[in-house]
């Protein structure tokens, strides 16, 4: 029997929140979680429109979390939505291991505390050994053992420079229990030959983008939505562009909407795209006030580089999009 995918829509990679490093209780070995924003972020997105939110995805900082730490984000953001109206509401979790036991134990354990979905991060560690073959078989031996269906996670930029092409893909959707995959470059021709190939069940394997810039263009060859990190702060903008993007019939009107639109996520997804997660966070701080732009865990820290100063060279884009999404 095929697994279902997540449904189309907006989703967010979700910073994992934790303290500032001028808490008492801060230490660069284990930097303390902030629970409390973490729940008032993500409801924020969800009551926003967002469809559902990636937990422990990159801009998570997966890497830098333990097992028990994984485990407490997890069942806290399932205990935060359906104590507050969203019973369903959909939940991604990311891996981020090279080591198929490890990745299966994470899934297992997202599974336990009511996680629907894993996003399954290419692994990268012998970039020059790797073949599209044993990539095939990686990916089929974490599904065949997973208890919840999985997504292929390409995001070269953290997997060493891996490339998987759209054929192993093909050949991967396959799978019953492989149901998407969300892309992280910005080669909108390998998103076309996956989203649009008639060699996939595009009902059964959803491909998402996971970058706002190319939301527009990558919905006319049949993706499924984005996995965008500036949707962490500007929810109902991202979301608004994606309905206009997915309409059949538009007027001249909406036409120039959605472009205007895509050009004011693009401008602000620059600084996404620069500075990764250290950028969101001082993103969702200065446009949403929620959390520290500094809490972080190292080697990230201190927010971007040249703080006050390098902010003042996104200021007039954000407070642009910020004006739209005020009006949303």
């Amino acid at each position: 029997m095929l697994a279902n995918p997540p449904p189309p829509g907006i989703y967010v990679p979700i910073p994992t929140f934790f303290l500032s490093r001028s808490s008492p209780s801060y230490s660069s070995l284990s930097t303390p979680l902030d629970p409390s924003t973490q729940s008032k972020h993500s409801l924020h997105l969800a009551r926003s429109g967002v469809t559902g939110l990636v937990v422990l995805g990159s801009t998570g900082e997966a890497v830098h979390l333990s097992t028990s730490e994984r485990s407490e984000v997890l069942s806290n953001l399932r205990k935060t939505f359906d104590e507050n109206g969203f019973p369903n509401y959909p939940l991604i979790a990311g891996t981020a291991s090279q080591n198929i036991n490890e990745v299966l134990e994470q899934l297992r354990d997202a599974e336990r505390v009511g996680v629907r979905w894993g996003l399954v991060l290419v692994p990268g560690y012998f970039a020059g050994a790797s073949t599209q073959e044993g990539i095939i078989a990686w990916f089929r031996g974490v599904a065949d053992a997973s208890p919840i269906p999985v997504m292929i996670y390409h995001y070269p930029g953290v997997s060493n420079n891996v490339k998987v092409t759209p054929q192993t893909i093909a050949t991967l959707s396959q799978h019953p229990n492989i149901v998407g995959c969300k892309l992280s470059h910005g080669d909108v021709s390998v998103h076309a030959q996956i989203a649009s190939s008639p060699y996939i069940d595009h009902e059964h394997f959803h491909t998402f983008t996971g970058l706002g810039q190319q939301l527009l263009p990558v919905l006319s060859v049949g993706c499924a939505g984005a996995i965008d990190g500036a949707a962490g702060f500007f929810p109902k903008s991202v979301v608004r562009l994606y309905e206009l993007g997915k309409k059949d019939s538009v007027s001249e009107e909406e036409k120039k909407e959605r472009r205007l639109l895509q050009y004011k996520v693009s401008c602000v997804e620059e600084i996404v795209v620069k500075y990764g997660t250290v950028g969101i966070k001082e993103c969702v701080s200065r446009v949403l006030g929620m959390g520290d732009r500094d809490g972080t865990r190292v080697p990230l820290m201190g927010g971007i580089p040249g703080g006050d100063k390098e902010w003042e060279n996104w200021r007039g884009m954000v407070e642009d999009l910020e004006g739209v999404e005020k009006g949303l």
